[in-house]
């Protein structure tokens, strides 16, 4: 069978496919895009992630500041109508899949076939009998929800996960969250909003495992203040019945039930790797069952690369834009750039939001990078004090010479507060470029000025007032 020719294949219309295939398409390049359906393209963010929740968070968050306008004399009434708020959630889905979909990218001069693609050897792909060949095959097939299989699960006639919960046909009253990161924290937070009894539970000891421990408590006690009920270092026993089940403290062994209408199952992610036939492809996986990436994100088939989830580090939508432009800068130069994240950043859109930035203090340690860490709260911060956010707080780590190496901040819009913080450390700037900017008062950005400025102002040490002395 003759397979038809093309000059690179993408599988996987997500983020990361997309902006290679986009940059290759606009160079002039014959580029087949592959996706399951169009109901997938746009990837896990158009369609189950990203775009979906932001928008479910935006009506949440609207409910929210309507209630609390009752302090000041407006009086609210009525329940929250389900229906409309997930018309509302796919109304802006709809938006955006206008230039996410098979006929816009047919239009824009892409072949784009829909279908289950697989490996027949290292350089042809099959979907529905027919073959294709490229120099350069992407791999972007992305990832979805780790489910429950045992415990008893099957007993439960609802179970959610971040695949269905936008489009369920009502709100539970009562909802048990298996699992407390960032996916689970962020929709337990708007259900609980939308007037969901809400519970969580975790075996770790906080939530948002992989953020700070002092940032990501003063959140989980701003969400038991607005009702979110949480059972740290407990984990599911089992189903017990269709609307309970058993906890298991991890240190005692004491257990307890809690009661649900709806189960929430956020445990992770699953990689798309199902029927790809990657052992015909001579792409190898580790004793994990990951793709063998190395740090050009190439695969054991020289001409295979992967992008997004499957490179196994950040799942991030801006994760996989890095992977894409690390991938499309080595096809073109002879002088090939290695994936590198230490100046990555993730937002956690609670309300406050969580949003942390460049090395933590653990890869500062394993690196053995020397550093100091700046940290102020926002209790005497203007901004903060006139919209009551007093609990913020900021940290940040610096080296010797007073370069920015990473940091987090918990306040409202925090992922949009980091985005100077962000390009002062991507660009290899001292602090002394925050500290000598002029910010507009009473701004929320000042408080970037204010963490440094508390670094400069230990400075001033016995010896430097004398010399300033000296010199007035």
């Amino acid at each position: 069978m003759n397979a038809k020719v093309f000059d690179i294949i993408v599988v996987g219309a997500g983020s990361g496919g997309l902006n290679i295939a986009g940059f290759m398409n606009r160079a002039g390049f014959s580029v087949l895009l592959i996706d399951k359906s169009d109901a997938h393209s746009g990837g896990d963010c158009l369609n189950f992630g990203c775009v979906p929740s932001k928008a479910f968070l935006h009506v949440a968050k609207t409910v929210k500041q309507a209630r609390e306008a009752e302090r000041f004399g407006v009086t609210v009434t009525g329940e929250v109508d389900w229906g409309t708020v997930r018309e509302y959630i796919k109304e802006k889905q709809d938006i955006i899949r206008q230039h996410e979909s098979a006929a816009w990218f047919t239009k824009r001069g892409m072949t784009v076939v829909l279908g289950e693609a697989s490996f027949v050897d290292e350089k042809t792909i099959v979907v529905d009998g027919v073959q294709y060949t490229a120099k350069k095959i992407v791999l972007a097939t992305g990832s979805r929800p780790r489910m429950l299989t045992d415990q008893g699960i099957e007993k439960v006639s609802r179970v959610l996960n971040n695949e269905n919960i936008f489009t369920m046909e009502s709100l539970p009253k009562r909802v048990l969250m298996i699992g407390a990161g960032p996916i689970s924290i962020e929709l337990a937070q708007a259900m609980n909003y939308l007037g969901v009894n809400v519970s969580v539970v975790d075996p770790g000891s906080q939530i948002l495992g992989k953020e700070d421990v002092e940032v990501a408590e003063i959140l989980r006690e701003q969400m038991q203040k607005e009702g979110v009920q949480f059972h740290l270092g407990w984990s599911l026993g089992e189903f017990t019945g269709g609307s309970e089940a058993s906890l298991v403290n991890k240190t005692t062994g004491e257990s307890k039930k809690v009661v649900f209408d709806a189960v929430f199952v956020g445990i992770g992610r699953m990689l798309n790797v199902e029927g790809l036939n990657l052992e015909k492809g001579g792409v190898s996986v580790d004793k994990t069952g990951r793709i063998a990436v190395n740090k050009y994100l190439g695969t054991t088939n020289k001409r295979v690369f992967v992008c997004g989830d499957l490179a196994g580090n950040y799942q991030f939508t801006h994760a996989a834009e890095i992977h894409a432009g690390v991938i499309l800068r080595n096809f073109f130069s002879p002088f090939k750039k290695t994936l590198n994240t230490d100046t990555i950043s993730w937002t956690t859109f609670t309300t406050p939001e969580i949003a942390t930035y460049g090395l933590s203090e653990s890869e500062l340690n394993k690196k053995g990078v020397a550093y100091q860490i700046l940290k102020t709260d926002f209790s005497e911060d203007d901004r903060a004090i006139t919209d009551e956010y007093q609990y913020g707080l900021s940290k940040m780590f610096i080296g010797k010479k007073g370069e920015i190496l990473g940091g987090t901040m918990i306040a409202p819009s925090a992922g949009e507060l980091i985005a100077e913080l962000v390009l002062a450390q991507s660009q290899g700037l001292s602090v002394s470029a925050l500290f000598n900017k002029t910010y507009a008062y009473p701004t929320a950005a000042r408080i970037n000025k204010r963490l440094v400025a508390n670094y400069f102002s230990t400075k001033l040490n016995t010896f430097t007032k004398r010399l300033l002395k000296l010199t007035y």
